[in-house]
């Protein structure tokens, strides 16, 4: 279900990226996003929360290889995963069928008008979902709608970008005479301080997990000042899987760009 109070979604230009990056990229979790050790953190950040018999919703699913992977380590309920890229769609359905996950049911969505009841999910969460809106108005529009199915005493979670970090980061790039990271044409970050904000005005108690920023420390700063980027195509570097590692046992610093908020709804 389309909520026609914003622009059309046939038309946008984020939507074509995405259904070229599932016609690119299929099955692979490089579909929506080429760092894949940031996806191992980031899924392995969403999993802690999920266990056995729980009900989930991935909003935002791409080609589901999150979700199926929850599901290869859980028994999961009713559960759904949508996009808004058909082709995304068309590949988790694929991907489920050889990995013979009949529990898990892949569609067409919006996370601004979720077609789903209120208070239906154990878990709702987001995966770089609502920094593909283009303003703020919007991603409100998509944090209310997660918050609405999900269940009373249930778990949302928005695994996000966000400015303030990428803010700190930058300053420490300046400050060793590298470039300043931008944002991509298709994203806008959230910010933080209007987020808490947000959920304040609703009385919504959060936490915020910073699980990325020791792994951006090494795969944004210190890889440029001992390597040269250039000898590794992508998110090949040596470096990235040193702090990755080293993430999985320690963070902290909050200059990782990617960090998630843990709602709990009353």
């Amino acid at each position: 279900m389309i909520n026609k109070k914003f622009k059309d979604l046939e038309k946008d230009f984020i939507k074509d990226f995405w259904e070229n990056q599932a016609k690119k990229y299929g099955e692979s979790p490089e579909a929506s996003w080429g760092d894949n050790f940031a996806i191992d953190l980031e899924v392995d950040n969403i999993g802690s929360y999920i266990s056995d018999g729980k009900s989930v919703l991935d909003v935002g699913c791409a080609n589901g290889f999150a979700l199926l992977r929850h599901a290869s380590k859980n028994k999961l309920l009713n559960s759904k995963g949508i996009d808004f890229a058909k082709n995304m769609i068309e590949k988790a359905k694929a991907a489920a069928a050889k990995m013979n996950v009949d529990n898990i049911d892949f569609s067409l969505g919006d996370v601004r008008a979720l077609d789903f009841n209120d208070n239906e999910f154990d878990i709702v969460y987001t995966t770089r979902v609502l920094i593909n809106l283009p303003n703020w108005e919007e991603q409100m529009a998509g944090i209310n709608e997660c918050i609405r199915v999900t269940k009373h005493g249930g778990i949302i979670i928005l695994s996000e970008a966000f400015w303030e970090p990428l803010v700190k980061l930058n300053s420490l790039r300046t400050l060793l005479g590298l470039n300043s990271l931008v944002e991509h044409d298709f994203n806008r970050y959230i910010k933080k301080s209007r987020l808490n904000d947000f959920l304040h005005q609703k009385d919504i108690s959060y936490k915020i997990n910073d699980f990325s920023s020791v792994y951006y420390l090494g795969s944004r700063l210190i890889r440029e000042l001992v390597t040269n980027p250039g000898d590794y195509p992508g998110y090949t570097n040596p470096i990235n899987e040193i702090f990755y590692r080293i993430e999985k046992d320690f963070s902290g610093g909050d200059v990782g760009i990617q960090q998630a908020y843990i709602l709990t709804k009353k």
